[in-house]
């Protein structure tokens, strides 16, 4: 029986594991562990890369959004608006704030937050949008950031599934005032270890979170106000450097397989993904939708076919949100019903792609 991976990074990383040492033994011989010259490369190449003026590295994506509302003083009293259909970290960082989450029901298309909804959601307390990139597809930003001039408000992007997509020519993380990604291992451009990054054009909002990942310091043993402990070390800079080089390459073999499975499945009994004309996407999931998912799940791994499930229990439905139970969320709840991610990587090869299909198939034909 064949055996197909849901992602296997050890594979992948062996097409490019000479630069990686080289890396490795670049960072080992300077010595210098944080705060250094790998950083500054990195926070330079991937902001140019985003066409945005700041890149600010710091430990994890949870971090980069927490520190980004941080910056812009979000706190007790203030809501955030948020996806209902969404990974919990863009409803912890609002709450590690001390503000509340409000949360906004997906587009069943797109599966993205649906902007022609948010206006119902915004408050006298409402501070921030943040619409996140599921699977590597950016939301409709022109319509988000409409909504927010309107009313005086903010936009956080979460572009940790996103890493090179574009909306109207526009790279994500340069779509609304700030953002924050996360480079964890199994992103578009992961690191080998926990790593995540602020993306801003405001000069004080970076000088800000620069601070805030530090302790709050600008000079040493100098602190201005209460901060924190959250740096891009050198190590993951160095490899994030190495794999920024070579993301389009692996984001367009990422399309090139979505387009397979979406000919392979045009004819099957699932629901495939929508992609506006406004958006590339990098394919970072190829999540298909079936009513039969649990079972058709099953089916796929007795034939050796690795999926995901992303996610099966919404935010609200979580046990740390009980005040949310009771929310009425259809559609982030249906979606966690019927979404499965199909394996999706670079290095996958036809007969793997065409193997996935055809037992995707058999199991609905039968």
């Amino acid at each position: 029986m064949k055996s197909v991976p849901f992602l296997d990074l050890g594979h992948l990383h062996q097409s490019i594991r000479e630069p990686l040492d080289a890396a490795y033994n670049r960072v080992m011989d300077s010595g210098w562990f944080i705060m250094g010259p790998e950083l500054e490369a990195f926070e330079s190449e991937f902001a140019n890369y985003c066409g945005v003026k700041h890149c600010i590295g710091v430990g994890n994506g949870l971090e980069a959004l927490h520190l980004l509302l941080r910056a812009y003083g979000i706190g007790p009293g203030d809501e955030v608006i948020v996806p209902s259909n969404t990974f919990i970290a863009t409803w912890l960082a609002v709450t590690e704030c001390g503000a509340t989450p409000v949360p906004v029901e997906p587009n069943i298309e797109t599966h993205n937050i649906d902007s022609s909804l948010i206006c119902d959601a915004i408050t006298s307390r409402t501070r921030v949008i943040m619409p996140v990139h599921l699977y590597g597809q950016p939301a409709d930003m022109d319509p988000i950031n409409e909504i927010a001039k309107k009313h005086g408000l903010i936009v956080i992007e979460d572009a940790a599934q996103a890493q090179g997509a574009s909306y109207k020519g526009r790279r994500a993380g340069s779509l609304g005032h700030a953002a924050g990604t996360s480079f964890y291992p199994g992103k578009n451009l992961g690191a080998l270890g926990d790593a995540g990054a602020v993306l801003t054009n405001d000069d004080a909002i970076a000088e800000k979170v620069k601070q805030l990942r530090n302790y709050g310091s600008k000079i040493k043993y100098q602190h201005d106000f209460t901060g924190y402990n959250s740096r891009l070390d050198e190590m993951q800079a160095a490899f994030l450097r190495v794999k920024l080089s070579v993301l389009d390459k692996w984001n367009e073999r990422r399309n090139e397989v979505a387009e397979l499975y979406s000919r392979l499945l045009a004819n099957a009994d699932v629901v495939l993904p929508y992609v506006p004309e406004y958006t590339k996407p990098v394919w970072h999931l190829y999540a298909i939708r079936s009513k039969q998912r649990d079972a058709l799940k099953a089916y796929l791994e007795q034939q050796g076919i690795a999926t995901v499930i992303h996610y099966p229990v919404p935010p609200h439905r979580q046990a740390c949100y009980q005040d949310f139970q009771e929310r009425n969320l259809p559609n982030a709840e249906m979606l966690a019903n019927e979404v499965l991610s199909l394996p999706m990587s670079p290095q996958m090869q036809v007969a793997d792609i065409k193997y996935v299909a055809s037992k995707v198939v058999d199991f609905l034909k039968h």
